[in-house]
Order: structure tokens, then sequence, then C-alpha cells
């Protein structure tokens, strides 16, 4: 069983409101994957986490698109004193250790490149990375890539 599905079994209990067992789902993803993956975040059809997903951590409240791409060693979440989460668009590839952080958005057909400190929105189709993440391609196609 892989980290994916053991999140859908404990989200499907979250969206139901059955007490209790979305937690102790999320403490298998974290047992088993050393991952901190609440139930509660809604993650898209067909989205995959590589290398199983070790080491990444997403906020509560967090959206991940459809056809996404997640590296090992992420955070998805918050910035100090701002509540909102990132959105996270379709067809996203998000590399290894990669930070998304604040109320921002990121657009379709991403990449977002490994160790990049992304803190700003991201337009469609393009390419960021850096520290903090700044554009380094536009109107791409993610088929090119990946």
């Amino acid at each position: 069983m892989n980290l994916i599905k053991v999140h859908r079994i404990g989200h499907f209990f979250y969206k139901n409101k059955i007490p209790l067992l979305p937690r102790i789902f999320r403490f298998i993803v974290f047992l088993l994957y050393n991952s901190d993956i609440p139930s509660s975040v809604v993650i898209g059809e067909n989205t995959l986490f590589g290398h199983s997903g070790i080491g990444v951590v997403i906020h509560q409240d967090a959206i991940i698109g459809d056809d996404c791409i997640i590296g090992q060693g992420i955070t998805i979440g918050g910035r100090s004193k701002n509540p909102t989460v990132p959105i996270i668009g379709n067809k996203v590839y998000i590399s290894a250790g990669a930070r998304v952080l604040g109320p921002i958005k990121i657009g379709n057909n991403v990449i977002i490149a490994p160790n990049a400190v992304v803190i700003k929105d991201v337009p469609d189709n393009c390419i960021v990375g850096g520290i903090p993440a700044k554009i380094l391609k536009e109107n791409i196609l993610i088929k090119d890539f990946i």
C-alpha cells in the first residue's frame, strides 16, 4: 500500500465525519512514510508522491489539483501570522525539497525546481526556481519535461 492510498482512506473517513479514524490514518502515514499529511488535505485524482512521499509536510487546509507529482521532502504550508495556505493547480510537478508557502496560488502546468522556495503566485505554464522562486521559463508544455 502506498501513501496516497492510505491518505485517501483517511480522507474518506474525514469527509464522512467518522471520528478518530482520520487521526489514526494520519498517524499511519507518519509512521510508515515519515510524512505529515492530515486527512483533511484535498488531493486531486491521479496525483502521485515520488519516493513514497518520504518527508512530505502538507498543511491541513491545503488543496492539491489533479495529475500532480509531489517529490520527497517538500513542504506545502502557511507563513507566520497568515493562516491562508497554498492552492496547487492541475498538472504541477513539485521537485524534491521545494517549499510552497503562504496565501498563494500555483497555476496549471507548472514545474517547481528542486529546493525552490515559492512565496508568490505562479502563473500557468511556467517553470520556477530559486530562493525566493522566480519564473525561469514561460509558456511551456509540461509533457515536454515529464
